[in-house]
């Protein structure tokens, strides 16, 4: 199976990791703590990080004899709309980032397949793919402004926190309509 080239990845770029000075020797430690820009489509249709907001870093390398452990916490703003009512959400996440970054060569590439570990290139690490994954799964693919939110009315579209108690909307089944007459001659 022949192997895809991975893209360069930019040393300067915030979601990028370099370990030129963590040491290689297991159980070296090196802790990572910085503010960065959220990236574009950061998660479902109805919830998410918007682009550009801040997200919290807050990591650890560990060397490890096949390449480097991250582990750590993200956290960040998440707005979104309630999937009852169609209210503004704004809440905030936190997620956990667990992932092994397989030294170029190591014994990893012999015995997981090639999108199973994260591979580094040189001595950088792209963070962006495990971060994705751990916030857009950790969003709820239903968000609720409440967990008790009644909705919409489904037939004015009226929030029905604004509704009366007594709010209805008549309907008659036209196969009964005629029916509606004897009754209206009896008043």
């Amino acid at each position: 199976m022949p192997k895809h080239t991975p893209r360069q990845l930019d040393p300067r770029s915030p979601l990028v990791l370099d370990t030129r000075e963590l040491p290689r020797r297991p159980g070296a430690l090196r802790t990572v703590t910085r503010v960065v820009q959220a990236p574009a489509d950061l998660g479902l249709e109805m919830v998410g990080v918007p682009e550009g907001t801040d997200l919290s870093l807050d990591l650890s390398l560990q060397s490890v004899s096949e390449g480097v452990y991250v582990s750590g916490t993200v956290s960040g703003a998440v707005q979104g709309e309630c999937g009852r009512c169609l209210r503004q959400i704004d809440d905030s996440v936190v997620v956990t980032i667990q992932e092994l970054y397989a030294y170029a060569n190591s014994t990893t590439d012999e015995t997981t397949e090639e999108d199973e570990v994260g591979r580094m290139q040189g001595d950088l690490i792209d963070l962006e793919p495990a971060l994705r994954d751990a916030v857009v799964l950790a969003l709820p693919t239903n968000p609720l402004c409440r967990e008790d939110c009644p909705g919409l009315c489904t037939d004015c579209g009226v929030h029905w926190d604004e509704l009366p108690a007594d709010h209805s909307h008549q309907q008659i089944d036209p196969r009964w309509a005629g029916l509606t007459q004897l009754t209206r001659k009896e008043e």
